[in-house]
């Protein structure tokens, strides 16, 4: 399941973060980073995905 999170994280990183966390902050703040930077987004989504 991990793995098809990691794919929605690089393909729309709020969408992987939301799949993990649901409407927390970390979804928000993913969504703040996507939109100054898709890069910043995908890194932070992969993190949340990675460390839970």
């Amino acid at each position: 399941m991990d793995l098809i999170r990691i794919i929605f994280a690089i393909l729309l990183p709020p969408l992987g973060v939301f799949l993990q966390v649901g409407f927390a902050g970390a979804f928000w703040l993913n969504i703040l980073l996507t939109l100054l930077g898709y890069i910043p987004g995908i890194v932070h989504a992969v993190y949340i995905i990675a460390k839970r």
